[in-house]
């Protein structure tokens, strides 16, 4: 079995493009891979977030990944902080990342330009620490994202580069995750094509059913087809997209037909998506709800966690010490 390692940042709940995104799928590849999931709070701090959000984020993002179903009896879930070994490690890496090849990064410079006021060595060092994260594991793969496939470039380098200096053949140059399925991209309520925190434009997990109603029926259309089998426009091709993972095919074959033959009411179809994702979503959030009041369990999996991250982490962290040439005293 292959080790793959996957974090997501604890900043804020976890929405239906989340899970269609890549969730799911964590779920499906637990019980055919060696897996650790991981809260990144290290990740979270380029921000600045109060302790107590910090607090509150990390526990709710453990919550969320559980509900979806995230197995701690088959999979290693842990927080980013209880595994100080990523943190020497991503200081011994740094001794070998350079600031040129770090400044090139895409979203260091988007950051720049994003936040010029908080240009911090974080941000600078972020894909060491992500290196760190996933060599700590010496993992064969990580699922990744476009706009994180350059961070994984990094982390081969520095795989590469740590063998290369010290002669050795120790880690692994890590590939990305390929799911046998095809990602889904679910589109935002707006009428763009990505659903998201920052754009404001998400259903979450934990949406109580009048909220998601809600932000529904306020959904974006247009004036509607005015003739047959017209194109639709990005607002209704994303209530359509939405439709097919959420509601029954013959559901969505219905409003497919009236759209086509002009005599699609949006409303009609609106309440009928908004019913349909509350009983798509209904379990995972009554889920979240159980495990909200449930902290002995959310303890024990946190500490349990932290204590399988470490039973790996330690043994890299303990074999690269030795490679480098720290051999410790008695």
């Amino acid at each position: 079995m292959e080790t793959v390692l996957s974090g997501i940042r604890p900043t804020g709940n976890l929405h239906l493009g989340n899970y269609f995104g890549a969730l799911r799928n964590f779920v499906k590849m637990q019980t055919t891979n060696i897996c650790y999931f991981f809260i990144a709070d290290y990740h979270s701090l380029t921000t600045h977030p109060k302790p107590d959000n910090l607090q509150y984020n990390v526990r709710q993002v453990l919550i969320e990944y559980l509900a979806a179903g995230i197995d701690p009896e088959i999979a290693t879930i842990y927080v980013q902080s209880d595994l100080p070994e990523t943190a020497e490690l991503y200081l011994l890496l740094n001794m070998n990342a350079y600031l040129g090849e770090l400044e090139r990064c895409a979203t260091f410079k988007d950051k720049v330009r994003q936040q010029p006021n908080n240009v911090n060595a974080g941000l600078l060092t972020y894909p060491t620490l992500m290196a760190a994260d996933i060599l700590i594991h010496n993992a064969d793969k990580v699922p990744v994202g476009k706009d994180q496939e350059a961070h994984l470039e990094l982390t081969r380098t520095y795989a590469a580069r740590f063998n290369r200096l010290y002669s050795v053949d120790y880690f692994k140059e890590p590939k990305a995750y390929n799911f046998d399925e095809e990602l889904v991209k679910i589109p935002g309520l707006d009428g763009s094509i990505k659903m998201g925190k920052s754009e404001g434009n998400a259903i979450y997990l934990q949406d109580s059913p009048e909220v998601i109603r809600k932000k529904i029926m306020k959904a974006k259309t247009d004036e509607g087809p005015t003739s047959e089998n017209q194109p639709k426009s990005q607002e209704i091709t994303n209530l359509f997209s939405l439709m097919q993972h959420v509601s029954q095919p013959e559901t969505f074959a219905h409003f497919e037909q009236v759209y086509n033959n002009c005599s699609i009411r949006y409303g009609d179809m609106k309440k009928q998506l908004a019913e349909d994702v509350i009983v798509f979503c209904e379990p995972i959030r009554e889920r979240i709800i159980h495990l909200t009041g449930d902290d002995v369990y959310l303890d024990k999996v946190m500490r349990e966690g932290a204590d399988k991250a470490r039973a790996s982490g330690s043994k890299v962290l303990s074999d690269v010490r030795q490679i480098i040439g720290f051999k410790g005293h008695p």
